[in-house]
């Protein structure tokens, strides 16, 4: 693959440092990178990287002797927008490097979907059908979630783990019932200490 592609690795700000970068762009790799920077990187005339105002411009970071090409991604944060620098190794577009920026900000997002709404946060699997087993029941609540998300009437803002926390007491309330009961059993101890007592009750309608 190497050989008949070129070969762009995209990474956070981990991967921004003058040893990683210099080692990509190696010649026994010759590979390039688009990755995150942080906002206080200096550049070698002096200036941070926060004082670049132009997209795509040339610059040359404090310590990295090869030229990297500097852009920026506007992302929402909690209901706010946030700067987030990016840098190329390859002469790009600004349009070309955030469009690629953003793209990396939607694996990692799928990334931390998959680790702690769909459980591969607890993968410990050692067998091969321990593997498929565990990805199709993470598939299996993927959809649920995602149909939930439908049933609920789909919106532009798709939370994930909204829609998982309804997954659950829509089409297993007894299991979200169980989860509960187990809470309140833990924080039985403390509650008693404060003089609450709790009587359950089923109720047959």
């Amino acid at each position: 693959m190497t050989k008949s592609f070129q070969i762009y690795v995209l990474g956070d700000t981990g991967f921004g440092t003058i040893r990683l970068l210099t080692k990509i762009r190696d010649r026994a790799f010759n590979h390039h990178a688009i990755v995150g920077i942080s906002q206080s990187r200096t550049l070698k005339d002096g200036r941070k990287v926060s004082s670049i105002k132009k997209k795509g411009q040339q610059v040359y970071l404090t310590g990295l002797n090869l030229p990297v090409y500097l852009s920026w991604v506007w992302l929402r944060r909690d209901g706010k927008r946030i700067k987030r620098f990016v840098i190329s190794t390859k002469r790009m577009k600004g349009s070309t490097i955030t469009r690629w920026g953003k793209r990396r900000w939607q694996i990692e997002g799928f990334f931390k979907t998959i680790k702690y709404q769909f459980g591969m946060a607890h993968f410990g699997q050692k067998s091969l059908l321990g593997v498929y087993r565990w990805l199709i029941l993470s598939l299996v609540s993927y959809l649920l979630a995602y149909w939930i998300y439908l049933h609920l009437g789909a919106s532009e803002d798709l939370d994930w783990y909204s829609c998982s926390e309804q997954a659950l007491i829509l089409l297993f309330p007894h299991i979200f019932i169980l989860f509960l009961l187990k809470q309140l059993e833990l924080l039985l101890p403390w509650l008693n200490e404060q003089d609450f007592e709790f009587c359950f009750l089923r109720c047959k309608i």
